[in-house]
């Protein structure tokens, strides 16, 4: 896409429209109604239209996919229900010893075959010991430093 695409330069006009604009034109390049959403959320999917429209959409097999996961017969990376954030698990040789401070006491949790070990009780995930320790809801891996806030995996 150049900068003197008529595509780009209509996009690029999208936010100046009235939101009754916005609306015929959804009517237009979608076919249907505009859903009652704000400008911002019809000027993006306007936007996204007008490029699909251009260049192409999704390929089929990729909408194969995403039609699947909405229709909860596809299950990413392995999720277990549908709508479940997908597991990134951490992989740990059996023998590791986690060393976490927290409140001025470190903890020490040993990974053993299906879980962990903290003070002599077993776990089945990391995230159940950081709950154990802190007494709230924690992401097990991040807790104990295997993962930076806000990656996925």
């Amino acid at each position: 896409m150049t900068a003197t695409s008529p595509v780009l330069k209509q996009i690029a006009g999208l936010p100046k429209l009235s939101h009754a604009e916005l609306k015929s034109l959804w009517k237009e390049y979608f076919g249907v109604e505009p859903p009652a959403y704000r400008r911002g959320f019809l000027v993006r999917g306007l936007a996204y239209r007008l490029q699909e429209l251009t260049y192409g959409g999704l390929k089929s097999t990729y909408q194969a996919r995403l039609d699947a996961m909405i229709e909860g017969t596809d299950k990413p990376n392995g999720a277990g229900r549908p709508g479940r954030r997908p597991r990134h698990d951490v992989h740990l040789l059996e023998g590791t010893k986690l060393l976490r401070e927290w409140r001025g006491v470190t903890h020490e949790v040993t990974v053993i075959n299906g879980g962990y070990e903290h003070q002599g009780k077993r776990y089945r995930s990391l995230s159940a010991v950081a709950r154990a320790i802190t007494g709230t809801q924690w992401s097990g891996p991040l807790f104990f430093g295997l993962r930076k806030t806000g990656s996925g995996g």
